[in-house]
This record gives C-alpha cells, structure tokens and sequence, in this order.
C-alpha cells in the first residue's frame, strides 16, 4: 500500500498538533473540574493561617475566574505543543515501519509518552498545590523536575531499543517484556538520584493527595486523549487511502 506510506511529515505534525490542543484543553476541563476546587481549599487555608498570623494578606492580581480561563488557555497549548512533538516522533517511527497499524502505534506511543513525561517524573516529584514550597527555592525544584522528564524519557527510549534490539535476536515475547519492564523499573530507580524537594510540605494530608490524584489523572486523560485522537486519525486516512486506490483499480 504505497499510499499509505506518502504521507508528510507536516501531515503526522499537523494531526498531532490537532490531536493534542483537543486533549488538553479536554485535560484542562478535568482539572477545573476536579482539582480547581482543591486549589480553593488550599488557598482558603492559605488566607485563613496569615489571618491568624495576624498577616495582611494581598489581593490578587488575577481574579479566579481569570485564572480558570488561563488554565485552559495553558492546559490547550500545552497540549498543542506535545502533540506536534508526538506528531514529528510518530513519522519518524513510520518511516522505519510504514506497515505498523496507526491504531496501535498511536496508543504504544501515548503510554509511553504517559510513562516517561508523566507517571515517572510525576512519581519522584508529585505535584502540591498552590501555596506548598518557598518561593525561593522555585529554581531548583523545577530544574529537577526537567531532569526527572529528561531521565523519564531517556528510560523509555532505552526500553524502546533493548526490545528491538531483543527482536532482531529473535527473543521471545517474554523475554522482550520483562527487559522492557526492567528497563523502566531502572529508569525509576535512577530518579532517585535526584536531590529530594528542599521544601516541608505543610499542607493536610487529605487535601495534598486529593490534588496530587486529579493531577495525574488530568495527565493520564491528555496522553489517552492524544492517543486515541491521533489514532482515529490515522484509522480515518488509511481507509480514506484504500478507498482511493480500491477506485483506481476498478
């Protein structure tokens, strides 16, 4: 099927851009949803420990409802931009392999884009919410959650080549999952090198693991959303594609 195979790089970027700012602001929703009202919550307690502190507390300079609106702003491009990346990565992968189903691939893609950008950094370093950390040490904790991604996906393009390199040696299918599953627990393992948050978290139990839940799960629902929409996608042009050629052929 030779026409299935032409398609550009641009297309695969295009879809995934698509595919991606639909999921995020999707993603988005489920965290205005779920983990907006555990944001009020946090800034309530907030108010109330500088009230008795005997502290003035700042109005702020965006109102609630602005910020919600920036949040699906934020949640859409940020999923633009994964998406394009998830675009360029799937053409490459097409192109070694033109023959892999676009369905199938979609999803490997997506978990191991959830694996490595999301579940691994996020295990390491889960998310707090809004008023847990010092200011001052806003640096150093986001220059160690870009190393848990780099590591995350350094973990799953070793994953990747280990069992491809396990293929051509002609090992069997359990051999291949277990060393790509080893791989991972590795890349887990290795995370932990990094230097602990320097900051105390001081926020009720019940309330931070709430909001670190609804986080993930507004993670998980932009890869599941990216990669079923890139996959319908490419479901959708290779029939488009065997429709044309059954055409020409009659």
């Amino acid at each position: 099927m030779a026409g299935a195979t032409n398609v550009s790089t641009l297309t695969y970027i295009g879809r995934g851009g698509l595919a991606g700012a639909c999921a995020g602001l999707f993603s988005g929703l489920v965290s205005l949803l779920l983990a907006e009202p555990t944001i009020d919550r946090a800034i309530a307690l907030e108010h109330e420990k500088a009230a008795a502190a005997g502290e003035e507390h700042g109005a702020e300079l965006f109102t609630r409802d602005v910020q919600h609106i920036g949040l699906l702003i934020a949640a859409t491009l940020t999923g633009l931009a994964i998406g394009i990346i998830f675009g360029l990565v799937y053409a490459i992968l097409h192109r070694n392999q033109p023959e892999a189903d676009p369905w199938g691939r979609s999803l490997r893609l997506a978990v191991a884009g959830f694996l490595g950008v999301g579940l691994l950094p996020f295990l390491r370093y889960p998310a707090n919410p809004p008023g847990v950390g010092d200011p001052d040490t806003v640096d150093a904790r986001t220059t160690a959650w870009l190393a848990a991604i780099v590591i995350g996906i350094a973990t799953m393009l070793t994953a990747r080549l280990v069992s491809a390199s396990l293929a051509k040696r002609v090992a069997s299918e359990p051999v291949r999952q277990l060393a790509t599953v080893g791989v991972v627990l590795l890349g887990f393992a290795v995370l932990f090198l990094l230097p602990n948050s320097p900051d105390a978290i001081n926020a009720p139990a019940d309330l931070l693991w709430t909001f670190r839940i609804f986080s993930l799960m507004a993670i998980a629902v932009l890869w599941a959303g990216l990669g079923v929409g890139f996959g319908l996608a490419g479901l959708r042009s290779k029939q488009a594609v065997r429709t044309v050629e059954a055409t020409s052929a009659t």
